[in-house]
């Protein structure tokens, strides 16, 4: 008969086994330390995480309008400086976009017709030619204030739509904290007073988009 011999580890192999597994508990615990839980359609899940143009729209309406307020040219200046240079008067005073500069104004004046979204504002010291409309809803068009500053720039969105929806946003803030409850039917004859902005495209006609208005 032959005596089989049954070889059994070394010592040093099994040490070096559970060092192994040790090793590989403490990477795991590790790896539950730094990892978050995220929930499907939670705040924290990225997926959910889209532009928001009401929230933007009431961030940065205020910060529009303090701006527009602070550098607000008074209309007859404005139209002075127009006249004489109009390339200049853009410069000096607005912001510049693709299509023409955009000026913020002051004017106090007297409401006349209302056609479409606007009524026609006569303020004493401007050219007969000169026609200025305020906009006035219920829809307010146009990008101007978000032009305004010059510090809203297509590069911080994601595509062209997020960019206008983000104009769009602003001009629904004018609606909410500058125009409701006012009655642009009813403004005809009344005496008011204006800040706003508008794009310097055609000298004679400018169509101002405000952030105050105020009914004397």
């Amino acid at each position: 008969m032959t005596d089989t011999t049954i070889s059994k580890p070394s010592q040093p192999s099994q040490a070096r086994r559970w060092i192994g597994i040790a090793a590989a508990v403490v990477l795991v615990g590790a790896m539950a330390l730094d990892t978050t839980v995220v929930r499907i359609g939670s705040e924290s899940d990225v997926r959910v995480q889209k532009f928001s143009p009401e929230a933007f729209g009431a961030e940065q309406f205020p910060i529009i309008k303090a701006d527009v307020e602070a550098r607000a040219v008074d209309a007859v200046t404005l139209a002075a400086a127009i006249a004489a240079d109009k390339k200049a008067a853009g410069e000096k005073y607005g912001v510049a976009t693709s299509t023409g500069p955009v000026i913020p104004v002051s004017l106090t004046g007297v409401v006349g017709e209302r056609k479409s979204n606007y009524n026609v504002v006569a303020v004493e010291g401007l050219p007969e030619e000169l026609v200025v409309r305020v906009q006035t809803g219920p829809a307010l068009n146009g990008t101007d204030l978000r032009d305004a500053t010059g510090k809203i720039e297509f590069g911080q969105f994601t595509n062209q739509i997020e960019y206008q929806d983000a104009g769009s946003a602003i001009n629904n803030e004018v609606k909410k904290t500058v125009l409701a409850g006012i009655d642009p039917a009813s403004l005809a004859g009344k005496t008011i007073s204006v800040v706003g902005v508008f794009k310097l495209v055609n000298p004679k006609s400018w169509i101002v988009t405000p952030v105050r208005l105020d009914v004397k």
